[in-house]
């Protein structure tokens, strides 16, 4: 990488290579009169091509998705306190995050009105955290990315708030379609929790 920078930057050294030496030739086997230009243009283009490909996988791979299991869950929300957290039980919890998100940590999803919905929890951009500059509620007054990492702890600081500020887990479309009102011991069950 180093020659060849060095080669691109001194246009005498390219004007002494001939044609037999160079690494491209035309279609008459005689070499182009641009052949340091294109030389390094490819040189720099495949080496931004390979230094983005690096950094689209470091970013893929610091963005992974953690997917919880539902005995798993049902600890992390036993031990947050969520357990009858407003007459709510646990089984409540767990079915709603089941059905907002598929217990994925990064779930997220663009609302006609241009919000999103973030997380485990699908939490609302517009109302309850903050996404860049948009003239947002932000009542748990937290960053949305924080709602979308594998600790659950700001997520579940502002569920706890959604449900005593709303009165309830109505807020909810999931658990309002497919929990209330339903038997939910099922969804602990196994999981040694009380």
């Amino acid at each position: 990488i180093q020659d060849a920078h060095l080669s691109c930057q001194s246009p005498t050294k390219w004007n002494s290579v001939s044609s037999a030496d160079s690494p491209e030739k035309s279609a008459s086997g005689a070499g182009t009169g641009n052949l340091p230009f294109q030389f390094c243009l490819q040189q720099a283009l495949r080496m931004k091509a390979a230094g983005i490909l690096t950094l689209i996988g470091c970013l893929v791979t610091g963005a992974e998705s953690k997917i919880y299991t539902r005995c798993k869950l049902a600890k992390i929300f036993s031990r947050a306190g969520l357990d009858n957290y407003w007459g709510f039980s646990l089984g409540n919890w767990i079915c709603m995050a089941y059905y907002e998100s598929g217990y994925n940590t990064t779930a997220q999803r663009v609302l006609d009105d241009g919000s999103i919905d973030y997380g485990i929890f699908q939490i609302n951009s517009f109302t309850w955290c903050r996404h860049g500059k948009l003239q947002e509620n932000n009542h748990c007054h937290v960053a949305c990315s924080a709602l979308i990492t594998d600790d659950l702890t700001d997520a579940i600081i502002c569920a706890r708030k959604i449900v005593k500020e709303t009165q309830g887990m109505n807020y909810w479309q999931g658990w309002k379609k497919h929990c209330e009102g339903r038997d939910l011991s099922d969804w602990k069950k196994g999981c040694e929790v009380s």
